[in-house]
């Protein structure tokens, strides 16, 4: 009885935590620009964020609905944008219409930092986890398993000016160009996952600023 319960009310439940985290940004947005504070907004946070930044989740800003950016800011409006694996559950086409929508509300010179599985890893294993249908968590929704060039390119098409932080090139050399935790951390990355223990990289990311510059 008390299964069947339980399943009845977690309907109800799940709506309810959702609602929470909606008015949660909601007001997080309002202080932020209210106290002059700069709107630093984590895109599908799945509850984890640092200090200063805000987290979201699909229900209420949704990378392929705009209505839901323009409900919450003006164009030209965010300081920055960090999307810790997110765009491999978008296809080719979603991912370019999600990059538009991100260019539009960013400020000139604002940036949306970016990570993905990266598709040119050295590691089998690796790959086996993360490319579409494969066996790790969540990957049962991934749609693109990106390396550096497709993913660049996508970006550089909707206008940014592309850095590539952390990535593997064709030939399984693994490139990283300093960056600061504080523009957007991205836990699997080298320096941060716990499985790159003595720099060994077992599970990295293709990680990359998409700049804003006009």
């Amino acid at each position: 009885m008390q299964t069947i319960i339980k399943n009845l009310l977690r309907p109800f439940y799940r709506a309810f935590k959702n609602y929470q985290l909606k008015k949660k940004f909601e007001y997080r947005i309002s202080k932020h620009k209210s106290d002059g504070i700069p709107l630093k907004i984590v895109i599908g946070s799945s509850g984890k964020f640092e200090e200063g930044w805000i987290p979201s989740e699909k229900h209420f800003l949704d990378l392929l609905d705009e209505s839901t950016w323009s409900r919450y800011f003006k164009e030209n409006e965010i300081d920055c944008l960090l999307a810790e694996h997110v765009w491999e559950h978008l296809t080719i086409e979603e991912g370019s219409r999600a990059a538009l929508i991100c260019y539009k509300y960013l400020k000139s010179d604002g940036w949306l930092r970016l990570a993905v599985p990266d598709g040119y890893h050295d590691n089998q294993k690796y790959l086996a986890l993360v490319k579409p249908g494969g066996h790790g968590m969540g990957s049962e929704d991934h749609k693109v398993l990106y390396n550096y060039q497709t993913l660049s390119s996508i970006f550089q098409k909707a206008g940014f000016v592309v850095k590539c932080l952390e990535y593997f090139d064709e030939k399984k050399k693994f490139h990283f160009n300093e960056w600061a935790r504080e523009s957007g951390y991205v836990r699997r990355s080298i320096r941060y996952d716990f499985r790159n223990r003595n720099g060994i990289t077992n599970y990295t990311s293709i990680i990359l600023d998409a700049v804003k510059t006009s």
